[in-house]
């Protein structure tokens, strides 16, 4: 079954546009106009994804997104951002706040599909994979919990996809095009400034007992995932 893609925008042209580009695609679609009409369709409907306007009177879709990622219910929904800002403090921003992916005004269909469909494939739970351990955290791709010692923690989809990759990918250094092909997807582009900001969030949410010491960055290569020291 495809999946179902909420749409969130104040303007109709865009919602119909992509409505159409959607559909086109073999995607269920769903549309709501304000961030009041679209939180109460991600409770009762649950999509997908949320293909998320920053900029929408009222609410704005940077607080929706905010106020979705402090409800449990919520939090693990995949959002993608679409604006006209595309200043890095907003790109920063957006994605700082939970956003899956960042699509700026004005953007091609194809592009915003390719975009969806790496996205939905890389929030899919892995399955048939026995739990990780390192240290005290303990990473389990099929119940798609991550826990360290008694302490269950919390982090996003692209954070647990991505702490999956290192994982499995142990002591080696990885390049940021790297990481994006491996964790995003080679077939779509996406800012190598995201890599840097769901990496900063990773170590927030591995904090405890300092196990985000792990991931290390290695100045002018890349990032790794090591127990080692870096420079050993």
């Amino acid at each position: 079954m495809e999946a179902t893609v909420l749409i969130v925008d104040d303007e109709p042209a865009i919602r119909d546009m992509v409505c159409i580009a959607l559909e086109s695609a073999g995607f269920n679609s769903m549309q709501a106009e304000n961030a009041a009409d679209a939180h109460t369709l991600i409770i009762d409907e649950d999509p997908d994804v949320v293909l998320l306007d920053w900029m929408m009177p009222g609410t704005s879709g940077l607080e929706l997104l905010r106020r979705l990622r402090r409800d449990e219910i919520t939090a693990q929904i995949p959002v993608i951002m679409l604006t006209a800002k595309a200043e890095e403090d907003n790109l920063v921003q957006g994605l700082d706040s939970g956003a899956a992916d960042y699509i700026t005004k004005p953007f091609s269909p194809r592009e915003l599909i390719a975009r969806i469909r790496a996205l939905i494939r890389r929030t899919q739970p892995t399955t048939g994979t026995e739990p990780i351990k390192v240290d005290q955290l303990v990473y389990d791709p099929v119940s798609h919990h991550v826990s360290i010692g008694e302490k269950a923690i919390s982090m996003g989809p692209t954070e647990f996809r991505l702490l999956g990759f290192f994982l499995t990918h142990q002591d080696r250094v990885y390049s940021r095009d790297q990481i994006l092909d491996h964790v995003w997807g080679g077939n779509v582009y996406i800012d190598e400034r995201t890599v840097d900001v769901h990496i900063r969030r990773l170590r927030k949410a591995l904090a405890v007992a300092d196990h985000d010491r792990f991931i290390q960055t290695v100045r002018g290569a890349g990032y790794r995932f090591s127990q080692k020291l870096v420079g050993e």
